[in-house]
């Protein structure tokens, strides 16, 4: 029987080389030269999933000949090397790897936010570097049927959700169906731009008077109370993944946010294929 991680291993392959401009470059090119950046990504995708540092997780995944054989590996790199990698990827791939990764999507969607705390600097560090905002606030876009992160959007700033949404959500508009939110999102503006891109906006209305309570009345209770989905989503993410990105730098930690939102919706596209 084959293991899940080795499935993991091989549906995450998959969805590297979609991402690539070279999916037929080898794994390990002969002689000795670099690796393939869908290989990179693969590695990046372990590592999350085993939850563990660079270093020990090349040393785990170096006693899993299958595993490597998923990949077409003969060896694996230094571990300051796939460090080096996931600094030279560009976030536009993550991104489009989170796009990949999210296989199933019906177009009714939640937007939701919460917070990932950046635990990694000490208190030096922290010090001499300004480093002040102790949470990274992640919003998240999820397909509440398939419970697909679609998504994310990460700031180290006390930025309101009115604001963070429509950029979100124009982001994805095309695939877009219907969009639930809570009142944290509530806005005009962004309720108008949704019904011009063809988006049912179900975002509760926040109560100054009786037109705010027929609002919320009319709602489709069954469609926005999907909205919690989102929340079970993160609730996953934090107690498989952890709840802290340990990345140095704020740019490196948005891509960190990517990552595990990707190994997310790999992990779930092989449990529930």
């Amino acid at each position: 029987m084959t293991s899940e991680f080795r499935l993991l291993t091989r549906v995450t392959v998959a969805k590297a080389k979609s991402v690539v401009s070279n999916p037929d470059e080898p794994a390990d090119p002969e002689g000795g030269g670099g690796f393939a950046k869908w290989a990179m990504l693969t590695l990046h995708v372990l590592r999350t999933e085993l939850n563990k540092s660079y270093r020990v997780a090349v040393d785990l995944l170096s006693e899993m000949p299958g595993v490597l054989d998923e990949i077409g590996l003969t060896r694996l790199p230094h571990y300051t090397v796939l460090r080096t990698w996931f600094e030279r990827i560009p976030t536009k791939t993550w991104r489009a790897f989170l796009g990949a990764s999210a296989e199933k999507r019906t177009g009714h969607a939640s937007i939701d936010a919460t917070g990932f705390d950046r635990d990694q600097p000490s208190r030096h560090y922290a010090n001499r570097t300004d480093y002040r905002v102790r949470a990274l606030k992640v919003t998240a876009l999820v397909d509440v049927e398939t419970l697909y992160i679609t998504d994310i959007h990460s700031t180290t700033s006390k930025k309101h959700d009115a604001k963070i949404g429509p950029q979100v959500a124009r982001r994805n508009a095309g695939d877009l169906r219907s969009l639930a939110a809570d009142k944290g999102y509530d806005a005009k503006a962004f309720r108008d731009e949704l019904r011009q891109n063809g988006i049912r906006p179900l975002i509760k209305h926040r109560l100054f008077n009786s037109l705010d309570h027929a609002h919320n009345a009319r709602m489709d209770g069954d469609r926005y109370h999907q909205r919690s989905m989102s929340e079970t989503v993160f609730s996953s993410i934090k107690r498989t993944l952890g709840a802290a990105v340990r990345a140095r730098s704020w740019w490196l930690e948005f891509r960190e946010m990517l990552l595990k939102a990707t190994v997310y919706n790999l992990r779930r596209s092989v449990r529930f294929p």
